[in-house]
């Protein structure tokens, strides 16, 4: 079966790759918000703090080729906060 709907590259952006440390052809768009921003400490990626605001310009979890898996993984952490 295929899983393309998993990768998303957008090499027309003009910040393509926002983020360093992935190659090129491995840069996944699809979440280029990522949604587990949401989830502070827990969100599972290379953070920091700068003047007490969470900076993720290190961060690339939701880039690589397998971010898709990763990120699905760790919704139901942001479901239940909506609750």
């Amino acid at each position: 079966m295929s899983e393309h709907y998993k990768f998303n590259p957008n090499p027309k952006c003009e910040y393509f790759p926002c983020h360093k440390g992935v190659p090129e052809e491995e840069f996944n768009c699809l979440f280029c918000y990522c949604p587990l921003y949401l989830l502070g400490e827990e969100c599972g990626g290379n953070f920091s703090y700068a003047s007490g605001i969470k900076d993720c310009s290190g961060c690339t979890k939701p880039h690589d080729k397998d971010s898709y898996d990763f990120i699905m993984s760790k919704m139901h952490l942001i479901f239940r906060r909506q609750d």
